[in-house]
């Protein structure tokens, strides 16, 4: 069988790009390791790990806040088979709307472990036959895979990844969480708000480091509202699963005493890493660097020109979104047009509750490349519609230059950030200045309002409700 392109990976950054490619003509395939389409992140991450954010949340309200709302509830409980269902179901209807993408485009999809026998053609060896695929081009998304140390004793009972954490039947008494990053503090999140006693090993000196450290705090203070206790500067030495529980070893940094705790869980989240194994890159000649990661080009192409890369296997963020826009990038690459991605202008975001979202620059960013700049910050606590909500945790700030007012940051904790962000995108991708997010008008009382404020805050200190 021949095509104009095959795609290596159906997760977002592959079955966008197959999608691409067959939109300007060319005759694509699609192959996938799993009987499922859309990847981790429709599988095992972004939307089921949402789905159970969102249960959840609305647990959480109900327990904690209904009431003040007038509303009164007796006998509240969770139901977590009940939960994990709905989940699956959610799981199960998006793939389903994938599957439904592949046929409305003509896509050919198989399912089999790729390996590439040289630059034009791959074997795919499926569950039957091996089938032998040639194409004049191919794109490699095959996405990462969660990193777990030999000392972890990685066991998929009691010391778990994502992957089991989505499928817990039962809610635990105590789950410790190694690593501060958005999994970890997403699916930490879901299980403090069932009730589950939470403890984050983080061994940086604050969570999620990439993201801007005044808005990561107030999502850190609002965690610790709800019980979970964060042990920063700590490394964990060894992980000891038993039959019922799991022993977690761990030491603070500048000193030698081993601390240990016991727990139902150990959710590993420390990261992720390239999933590029038995991809047969050694024989054609493919490089990865030395975290596994495959070396491209300005235009994603490998050092064989027929050979292209995205998405997690490739340099920068590990998210959904920045592979969606890579695999539109190469397909439209691939048809002579002259497409553009700004990796300045892709939002990071956390979707505990306050959310947490950020694009462009952070202070510590600005400060290193010796950008002068003004910052202005708003409360979500000053806001109407917050107060109306009960959501008054966070802040927006925006960073801009003190020269020009170009903006060059926007972060936000709060309510709905991951929404709002996509103004704070809107205004860099067309290069706005703080005066020209002032006057904009944005309708009351909104969440939105709060971007306006922060704007008017950062020229001449002229925010209206503080």
């Amino acid at each position: 069988m021949k095509y104009d392109v095959a795609v290596i990976g159906a997760g977002p950054g592959g079955y966008v790009a197959a999608i691409r490619c067959a939109q300007l003509g060319m005759k694509t395939a699609l192959v996938e390791k799993y009987n499922s389409l859309g990847g981790t992140c429709l599988n095992v991450g972004c939307i089921p790990s949402k789905a159970l954010l969102d249960s959840s949340e609305h647990y959480f309200a109900a327990k904690e806040k209904f009431s003040i709302h007038g509303i009164n509830l007796s006998n509240l409980s969770v139901d977590m088979p009940k939960m994990i269902q709905r989940k699956n179901e959610v799981v199960s209807q998006t793939v389903k709307g994938i599957e439904y993408l592949m046929k409305k485009n003509n896509i050919d999809v198989f399912h089999g472990h790729a390996t590439f026998s040289d630059a034009y053609s791959i074997n795919i060896q499926t569950s039957g036959d091996p089938i032998h695929l040639e194409s004049h081009k191919f794109i490699i998304a095959t996405g990462s895979k969660p990193m777990m140390p030999e000392a972890f004793n990685y066991d998929k009972k009691r010391v778990i990844t994502s992957t089991e954490a989505l499928s817990i039947q039962e809610i635990p008494g105590k789950m410790i969480v190694i690593g501060g990053g958005v999994i970890g503090l997403e699916l930490g999140s879901v299980y403090a708000r069932l009730g589950t006693k939470v403890e984050v090993i983080e061994f940086m000196d604050t969570l999620v480091p990439s993201m801007d450290g005044e808005c990561v705090r107030e999502l850190q203070k609002s965690m610790q509202k709800m019980g979970v206790v964060f042990h920063l500067n700590a490394q964990v030495t060894r992980v000891e699963p038993k039959k019922k529980s799991v022993s977690v070893y761990f030491k603070l940094k500048g000193t030698e005493e081993e601390i240990t705790m016991d727990a139902d869980y150990c959710l590993v989240s420390i990261g992720r890493k390239p999933y590029t194994e038995k991809l047969g890159l050694e024989n054609i000649g493919i490089e990865t660097d030395a975290k596994g990661k495959i070396k491209v080009n300005d235009y994603l192409q490998t050092s064989i020109p027929s050979i292209y890369a995205i998405g997690d296997v490739v340099q920068g963020p590990m998210l959904a979104h920045k592979a969606e826009e890579e695999g539109v990038f190469v397909a439209e690459i691939m048809a002579g047009q002259k497409p553009h991605i700004n990796y300045n202008l892709i939002p990071n975001v956390i979707y505990t509750w306050p959310e947490v979202a950020g694009v462009g620059q952070t202070e510590p960013q600005l400060k290193a490349a010796g950008i002068p700049y003004k910052s202005g910050k708003f409360p979500f606590k000053a806001l109407g519609r917050s107060r109306a909500s009960m959501d008054t945790e966070g802040l927006v700030k925006i960073l801009c230059h003190a020269q020009t007012d170009e903006i060059l940051g926007v972060h936000i904790t709060g309510a709905r950030a991951a929404d709002l962000i996509a103004e704070g995108v809107t205004l860099m991708e067309f290069r706005a200045s703080a005066e020209d997010a002032c006057r904009m008008s944005h309708a009351h009382p909104t969440y939105s309002e709060a971007i306006k404020e922060a704007a008017l805050a950062a020229t001449a200190n002229r925010a209206i409700h503080i």
